[in-house]
This record gives structure tokens, sequence and C-alpha cells, in this order.
């Protein structure tokens, strides 16, 4: 195998390897004889098959498989002696090859940059630390109250009010006409709950049972079904019952039916669990902020076709996002050219920061082990409840699906070996506080661009990713030349 350099530019690699004629015999040759011990050919024994014969039959589709082969080794071993960490799969095309002739083939890629990190002890940060109010415990304890609520039938006669449930039948119709999906029958429907679209709850408010209500309501303009959107129905709905909730005694026993045994405890776990959310809040806040420090601190050429993969997973989003009617508000006026100015600006940042942390992970030897994966899965089961068992078998049977957890938990696992490294001091500050879109400060507003604001807001799914991408660069097998695919030579 001869390889010759050809492009050495920033982060580009290129190479052109010529593979001898005899070498590939020689490995056609071995291959071709396997395939005569294994093949069942009419009038020979295994293994007694003259080489002319298999030459004759089976040498176009042996002679694919040998190339196809011999083309990833020599890549393999062309990245191995160099030291090279491809960025992503390298290109290869194949020059020229005839039968006993040599093989020529280009091999191009770009590589990794070489990242020096910056001496994170110099990166200063602030944590934010809430604690949860009285009356904000009691907001929660009241919702649960009410989660635990009965709804009785009224015994009285009196029009419906807001907070009732109504029991309704209705039929929609637009344009005089009943269209899918518009019908309903015994169906309860909390008065103000904001269940139904806007306007329609608000019209039975005052209704009594038995009557027949006719209510007139326009579909958002955003409405999933496109043909409702923005148009204008009525429904036919009649009133059959009406229903109040019963608020259950705020006592030992709702504590009990919560798993604990007092109302004291009770209230114990609902602070616990809004501070804990503010734990995550802040956690995330600290996240961006460091991210952008990091960013900041690291300036390097970034592999193209790395970036040009990231901005073409974002724009395919966004062009979802218009299809769906759901683009964010503030690029809806935007001109094509604008956006994409944009969301390269954040490509890039994603990018760069995937680079950053997946270098910090391997420089520092940081690891997902197998019990980080567990909790992980531990977790994910814990948001269906009732179905843990099977989603936690699902992931132990699929270890494909549990690779999922593992770009995420890097993450994490760096940002906390990083968060140790850092100067790092807490503030107290209000719920409000914590809680308030640091982008509406007057500070931030002054210092970020648009772009910079969705950037930053983009604590991404590639900086988790990074590590991944380098190690499936580094080994995946190279793309096969383009070329007919051949027969199977055990055909």
């Amino acid at each position: 195998m001869q390889v010759t350099e050809t492009n050495t530019d920033g982060l580009k690699r290129a190479y052109t390897i010529v593979v001898p004629a005899a070498q590939i015999d020689e490995k056609v040759t071995a291959r071709l004889v396997e395939v005569g011990h294994n093949a069942s050919i009419p009038g020979f024994r295994p293994g007694k098959v003259p080489m002319a014969f298999l030459r004759q039959r089976y040498q176009s589709a042996v002679m694919g498989e040998v190339l196809e082969a011999m083309i990833n080794e020599c890549t393999a071993k062309t990245v191995s002696e160099r030291s090279l960490r491809p960025a992503v799969q390298p290109k290869i095309e194949v020059v020229s090859f005839e039968d006993g002739k040599d093989l020529e083939f280009s091999v191009e890629m770009e590589v990794l940059p070489e990242i020096a990190i910056a001496d994170l002890s110099t990166i200063s940060l602030e944590r934010l630390k809430a604690s949860a109010p009285d009356e904000d415990v009691e907001k929660a304890l009241q919702n649960l109250v009410r989660n635990h609520a009965t709804p009785e039938a009224i015994s009285e006669e009196r029009p419906a009010a807001s907070g009732d449930i109504v029991v309704i039948d209705f039929v929609g119709k637009l344009d005089d006409v009943p269209f899918p999906g518009g019908e309903g029958t015994d169906f309860d429907l909390e008065l103000g709950s904001g269940m139904f679209i806007p306007g329609f709850e608000d019209q039975l408010i005052g209704a009594k049972v038995g009557e027949a209500v006719e209510v007139k309501v326009t579909f958002p303009e955003a409405y999933h079904a496109k043909d409702l959107a923005g148009k204008e129905t009525v429904f036919d709905v009649t009133l059959k019952e009406i229903k109040t909730l019963v608020m259950p005694t705020v006592d030992d026993e709702l504590a009990k039916k919560e798993g604990l045994e007092s109302l004291e405890e009770l209230r114990k776990a609902l602070r616990n669990r809004i501070e804990e959310e503010f734990v995550q809040v802040s956690r995330q806040r600290l996240k961006r902020v460091l991210l952008d420090a990091l960013d900041e601190a690291h300036k390097f050429d970034i592999p193209v076709a790395m970036m040009d993969s990231e901005f073409a997973a974002i724009w395919k989003s966004l062009e979802e996002a218009k299809t769906n009617g759901t683009l964010d508000p503030a690029d809806v006026e935007k001109s094509e050219e604008s956006l994409k100015e944009e969301y390269r600006v954040i490509a890039e940042r994603r990018v760069r920061l995937g680079l950053v942390l997946a270098e910090i992970g391997r420089v520092n030897n940081i690891q997902v082990g197998k019990e980080d994966l567990q909790r992980a899965v531990f977790q994910q089961a814990r948001q269906f409840p009732g179905q843990e068992r099977q989603v936690f078998e699902y992931f132990t049977k699929n270890p494909e699906a549990m690779e999922q957890f593992h770009a995420p938990l890097f993450e994490e696992k760096t940002v906390d070996f990083i968060l140790e490294l850092v100067n790092l001091t807490d503030r107290e500050v209000t719920p409000q506080e914590l809680m308030a879109d640091p982008d509406q400060a007057e500070v931030v507003e002054k210092k970020k661009t648009p772009a910079k604001k969705k950037a930053t807001k983009a604590a991404s799914k590639s900086e988790a990713e990074a590590e991944a991408q380098e190690e499936t660069a580094e080994k995946a097998p190279a793309k096969k030349p383009a070329k007919k695919k051949a027969k199977s030579a055990e055909e």
C-alpha cells in the first residue's frame, strides 16, 4: 500500500492510496478458496472445485467483497498511522481499477481541531438558590386537595356556574353540516377549565339542566385541523346534569392517601418537591451561563461537515415548525436569508460547545457507566406510572435504545466536573427572580443580538452528541465506493 498526502489545508486531509494488483489477487484467491470449501456445486465435492471454475463463477462477486474490505482496511490504517481523528466519516472515491491492475482510490476527510482547554478556574459563575414560600406550599396543597375532590350531582335547581362540571351532549356544525370529531355524548366538562376552545365554556354558564344551548365559537387560526382553523362554527349543546366538586378535608387522612403518615409530612414533601424544581431551574440557568462562558473562552476552526450537518438538522426543524404553524413568532416576518444567518450562529455554537465538552470529557476520562445508564432508565420508567416494569424491560433488552441516554448523561457528568473547577458562588433569590426569563433582563437585552439570545437558549443536543459523533467517525467503516452491488459469493 502506497499513501500520498494531497491536502493538509486547515482541518482538511486528503490522500491517494494505491494497492498493488498482486496484493489484491492474493486476497481474491484466498477468498475464492473459502468459497470453494462452502459452495455446493453439482458435480463437485466440497473443497474440490477447480480454481478456474471458481474464478469464472464467483470472481466478480468476490472482487467486490475484497475491494470493499481492502478500501476499509487501508483507510483505517492510514487514519491510525497518522493519529487522525476524523470529524465525520471519510469520503472515499475509486480513482481507477481494472482486473489485473493496481487499485487507486482517494480518501478525503475533515479532522477534529486541536482544542486548548481554557483555565476553567478563571471562570466565575453565580448559582441562584430559592426556598419555597409558605404560600406556594399551601397552593400546592390546595391543588392536591382538588385532585382528590369527587364530583357529585347537585340537588337544588340552579343554573351552571364557573367551576361546575356539566354533563353534555354536543354536535359541532360547520356551515350547518356536522364535522368529524365534533360530537360527544355524556361528556364531563368543567366550566372554566379551558378544556374546550375559547368561548365555548363561557356560553354554558347560566344554562340549566335539560336546556339546549347554541354555542357559537371560532376556531383558532393555528388549530391543528386545517379545515377548521379560523372558521366560525356552531355547537348544539344539551345540558344533562350539573355536578359540583366536593373537596376532602385537609387532615392526616389526606396525607395517607398520598402514602404519608401526617399532614405535617405531606406539607414537608410538597415543600421538597417545589424546591427540587427550583434546583432544576437553577441548574439550567447555571448551565446556560457556563456554556456562554465556554463559548467565549474557546475559539477554533470548526469542521465544515459537522457545521453543515448541524445546520441542516436545525433548518429541517424550522421548516417543520413553519408547516405546523408553530414557528417562533419572532421568526415569522424574517426573510429566509436572515433566518439562515441567525441559525448558522446557533449551529456553530452547538458544534463548538459539543467539541469543547467532548474534549474536556476525553482528557479527564469522564465515563458513563452501566450504573449511570440504569439510573437514567429508572427515571424514564417513572414517567409512565403503572408501566414502569415494561419500560425498564424494553430498555434493558434493547441496548441500542438504551444508548439514547449516553450522550445526555455524558454532558451532565462533564458539566458537573467543570462546575467543580470554576469559581462558583451561591446567591439567595426569590422564586420570582429564579423563574424569570434571564433574556428579559435589560442588561441582557442590551448585550445580546437576537441570534445570540437564541444560541444561548439552545443548550443543545449537539453539545451532548459531540462525543458520539467523534466515536462514530472513528469507528465507522468507510463509505462504499460508488459501484453496482455484486451478487453474494456464497449464493
